[in-house]
């Protein structure tokens, strides 16, 4: 079986893959490095800083266009490039801004304002969650307000064993799906940011934690991954005593269709 067929197989099944470098966004991450510190360091993203000043959060800050591209600097592009966007056809859409997450040792500390349930949440789950899932009101009701396409993660240096990997529960994509096909039967897909899965979601993600894999994902320099729109995911503790803050540019694309979200996966051409 040809790499291509491998990290389909692995994407579709464990809800995530892993790819080598590519000279293509290898000339991607050099551009963005200059690009992402930039952001971590303006006073316009300074609300950002999180958790202690343990976590740059940096949603939707990274300054590039609609095809991903930053200023002057080369295409988004590659096989996990490729692969990706290929996951959403024939619902293709337009790059989000890429968040740029920048995690430093000590990751996570508590917040003045975060309750203690929270951050422990944080320490023992990884803060694990799905992806467009928003907690809103006092109750922190869940509602579907982002239909992602997937999730692309572009490190932009090496991320190391105790140096807050990002964590996947592996499959859990599966349980996620069918568990919100169920509780959405029936519904107007242009309805569904509306219906509270609150109940839905923990059940869901209770049976993830008792019968997934948990895997931290790490990368070796040029590394990227894929994960699925639906998969449980999250960060982990750093654990290392010291080391360089490590970067992660991520790319979460809407799909125009709330209905795609929801739709079998596509297998990518080789």
């Amino acid at each position: 079986m040809d790499s291509t067929n491998t990290q389909t197989q692995q994407f579709l099944d464990k809800g995530w893959t892993r790819f080598p470098p590519s000279p293509e966004l290898d000339a991607w991450i050099a551009a963005a490095r200059p690009a992402a510190a930039a952001v971590a360091t303006s006073p316009e993203h300074s609300d950002w800083h999180r958790h202690g000043g343990t976590w740059f959060v940096g949603v939707n800050a990274l300054p590039n266009d609609a095809a991903g591209t930053l200023r002057e600097g080369p295409p988004l592009a590659g096989p996990a490039v490729d692969f990706a966007l290929g996951l959403t056809a024939p619902y293709r859409a337009a790059w989000d801004k890429g968040q740029v997450s920048i995690c430093f040792p000590g990751y996570p500390q508590r917040d003045p304002d975060q309750s203690e349930a929270s951050h422990r949440y944080r320490l023992v789950r990884d803060a694990a969650h799905v992806d467009g899932l928003h907690a809103e009101g006092p109750e922190r009701r869940r509602l579907v307000r982002e239909f992602h396409g997937f999730i692309l993660g572009i490190p932009l240096a090496a991320v190391q064993e105790g140096h807050s990997p990002v964590v996947v529960w592996e499959g859990s994509h599966h349980i996620m799906r069918a568990a919100f096909a169920n509780a959405l039967r029936g519904v107007d897909p242009a309805l569904w940011a509306d219906v509270d899965i609150t109940e839905t979601y923990h059940t869901a993600r209770r049976r993830c934690f008792e019968s997934c894999k948990r895997v931290e994902v790490t990368t070796a320099p040029g590394q990227t991954y894929v994960i699925h729109r639906l998969a449980l995911h999250g960060m982990a503790p750093w654990t290392a005593e010291a080391g360089a803050p490590r970067t992660v540019i991520y790319f979460r694309p809407t799909l125009p269709d709330p209905a795609a979200w929801l739709a079998d996966d596509v297998e990518t051409p080789e």
